[in-house]
């Protein structure tokens, strides 16, 4: 009888137990690419930035910084936003996936960083 109780437990405690070490997230998580894409565009190169989640929590308000997010060609805010003069926010704050990043292009004499500064797990 104890065994028939302890097992359910046993199998209850070891799957709280992963569940809670998958979710572990920080926003470290979220990382930031970018690749020249070979064009021009009013003589200054063209970047894509990939930003992308690896945990498997979505993280929502991610905000990098921009520094005013210089560009000779018009930047999709719906994937990137200036917020004040250094910081930007991805995807107008909404949940970023793991597996479905966002993507953008920009132009401008030398590419530019895109440090993240913070974020919001949803776990």
């Amino acid at each position: 009888m104890a065994n028939t109780i302890f097992s359910p437990l046993l199998v209850l405690l070891l799957l709280c137990i992963v569940h809670k070490g998958l979710a572990q997230c920080s926003m470290s998580a979220v990382s930031v690419r970018q690749a020249p894409t070979g064009a021009t565009v009013e003589g200054q190169a063209e970047y894509e930035v990939t930003v992308s989640n690896d945990c498997s929590c979505p993280q929502s308000q991610v905000t990098v910084n921009c520094f005013g997010l210089s560009s000779v060609e018009p930047v999709d805010p719906t994937a990137i936003k200036t917020v004040d003069a250094e910081k930007c926010i991805v995807a107008n704050g909404r949940p970023l996936v793991n597996g479905r990043p966002v993507k953008f292009k920009y132009a401008w004499k030398t590419p530019q960083d895109f440090p993240v500064v913070s974020t919001k797990i949803n776990c």
